[in-house]
């Protein structure tokens, strides 16, 4: 039932294109496990090889200090409609700041929110389905817009305070260079 890709086919792009959630999993060489659940449409395609996500302001900001890390990381998406499937991608996670001339370049392709923190870019090494037969079956109602709303409410100057008080270091105390010039 699983099958491995080296790249996205036109089918996997529909797939994720589809999917309202997606969980990004990554680890430092000495420490904890982050696998975190994703919302809110930040999710594209690059091309076959390279997805992203625009990052937005959390309570910690564990995947981008385990990039920093070591760069391993596991984006997953999987189908809660009637037709199952599980969708694994594996590969090197690249943070980037809006700082870092590739904001610049990547930016256009993702659309603007409050609360924008950084972007998270995976070069695949693989990518593999399986077949989802276990997961329930559960009908989408909405968008949470609660963190939107947060981060409205805090502003820029908010937001900066906030991440240097919390989005500094993971659990771990590995460096976010989130606010490094």
């Amino acid at each position: 039932m699983a099958q491995f890709y080296s790249s996205l086919t036109p089918e996997l792009i529909k797939f994720i294109k589809e999917q309202k959630i997606f969980f990004t999993a990554t680890a430092p060489i000495e420490g904890r496990i982050n696998l975190s659940p994703k919302g809110i449409d930040t999710f594209r395609c690059l091309d076959q090889q390279t997805v992203g996500y625009l990052d937005l302001t959390g309570s910690g900001n564990e995947t981008s200090a385990h990039l920093e890390d070591n760069g391993r990381m596991t984006i997953m998406f999987c189908s809660f409609s009637e037709k199952p499937l599980i969708l694994r991608l594996y590969g090197q996670g690249k943070v980037i700041h809006p700082r870092d001339e590739e904001w610049r370049q990547l930016y256009p392709n993702f659309p603007t929110y409050e609360g924008e923190r950084q972007m998270i870019i995976l070069t695949l090494s693989s990518a593999q389905t399986s077949c989802g037969f276990g997961v329930p079956i559960y009908e989408y109602q909405e968008t949470r817009d609660t963190l939107i709303e947060w981060a409205k409410k805090k502003g820029k100057t908010g937001i900066y305070d906030y991440w240097q008080q919390k989005n500094q270091v993971s659990i771990d105390g590995l460096p976010t260079k989130l606010l490094e010039e």
